[in-house]
């Protein structure tokens, strides 16, 4: 079988390229073999501003722009809902905390953003004694609705294997590979952290951090907001709500631990002082890369091989920029950009 190109891993990053294959008519097939859950367990909170420092996020609106019309497509075309609007109410800790919100309404990629009215009302449940701040233009994709859908949607159009790729069955010919009965121009790895496997990309410095997440149901708790204290409270309707998240650096697994649960519970009684009971805990792990910026580009020795990956925990915002900016690197000689590119890496390579 024939296919312009092979995607091994249906995260964000492989979604979001597959949806610029379709655009262009290319034709392709995805391995996708569920070792990798940061997507599926992903907050898929889309914010443009870092509230521990209010600083703007990198190329906050320039992605927003792109993304919320490509999630927006999607879901008229799976018949789905998936972006979910809602404000971000930064709760302050302090009277330096508020200050620091009015020094940030100076900056001009935060003004678009940033409330400069402070809310001082009171919600019955939150523990809050410093007013909030509110973020506009602001809300959340539902990545395991997303992924789940679009899963469907290619196992309907046989353009999914739910298999295990491996790497060594990979043959590299001059202008194209093949991996078992599948002859290809390209193959594009939007592995998360399984690309420390990739023996063509495991030269690039990815870590992992285990992220865990608590769902809860607080019937006394009303809020239709995203609450940012300590961790983040995220309404999901009928008095749901995703609570999170952890970072664990040592942890390997994905799979939920006690002392995520105790770290997250422990949190949350310095955020809520209402009942509420645990409905379930995930976990996953992000791909990390230093200085925060994705990895993508083509292999500096073999032009078949391509990387889309180290989205981190801004996926939803990053990948469909950084999927249109690969394709247009490939076809159209746009330029990766610089932050992205894997080539500020090839000293690595070299080393080897």
């Amino acid at each position: 079988m024939k296919v312009d190109y092979i995607i091994v891993g249906l995260g964000l990053a492989g979604l979001a390229f597959a949806e610029e294959l379709i655009a262009a008519k290319k034709t392709f097939i995805v391995f996708e073999d569920d070792s990798q859950t940061s997507s599926l367990v992903a907050g898929g909170v889309y914010n443009p501003v870092i509230l521990k420092r209010f600083t703007p996020v990198w190329n906050a609106k320039e992605q927003l722009d792109i993304a919320l019309p490509f999630y927006k497509r999607i879901e008229e075309k799976l018949n789905i809902i998936i972006d979910q609007k809602f404000v971000i109410k930064k709760s302050f800790k302090s009277v330096e905390d508020q200050n620091n919100w009015f020094g940030a309404l100076d900056k001009p990629k935060l003004t678009d953003y940033l409330d400069p009215k402070l809310d001082t009302n009171s919600y019955h449940g939150v523990l809050a004694d410093f007013s909030f701040g509110n973020v506009n233009e602001t809300g959340r994709i539902d990545t395991e609705k997303l992924i789940q859908a679009y899963r469907a949607y290619l196992e309907s159009e046989n353009l999914i294997r739910f298999e295990q790729f491996k790497h060594k069955e990979l043959n590299i010919e001059e202008e194209s590979l093949t991996y078992k009965d599948l002859k290809a121009s390209k193959i594009v790895f939007c592995e998360g952290f399984g690309v420390v496997e990739n023996p063509y990309f495991n030269y690039l410095p990815i870590n992992e951090a285990k992220g865990e997440l608590l769902t809860i149901h607080a019937p006394e708790l009303n809020i239709d907001f995203l609450l940012k204290s300590t961790l983040f409270v995220m309404p999901l309707g009928d008095h749901t709500y995703k609570v999170g998240a952890t970072f664990n650096w040592t942890d390997k697994t994905s799979d939920p631990s006690e002392e995520g649960k105790e770290e997250l519970v422990e949190k949350l009684k310095k955020v809520l002082n209402v009942p509420y009971t645990i409905v379930s805990q995930s976990a996953g792990i992000r791909p990390t890369v230093s200085g925060r910026r994705p990895l993508v580009g083509i292999h500096p020795d073999y032009a078949q091989l391509i990387v889309l990956n180290g989205l981190g925990t801004r996926g939803v915002m990053i990948a469909p920029t950084v999927a249109k900016n690969l394709f247009n690197h490939i076809y159209n000689d746009e330029s990766l950009d610089e932050e992205i590119d894997i080539i500020r890496f090839k000293h690595l390579k070299d080393k080897r």
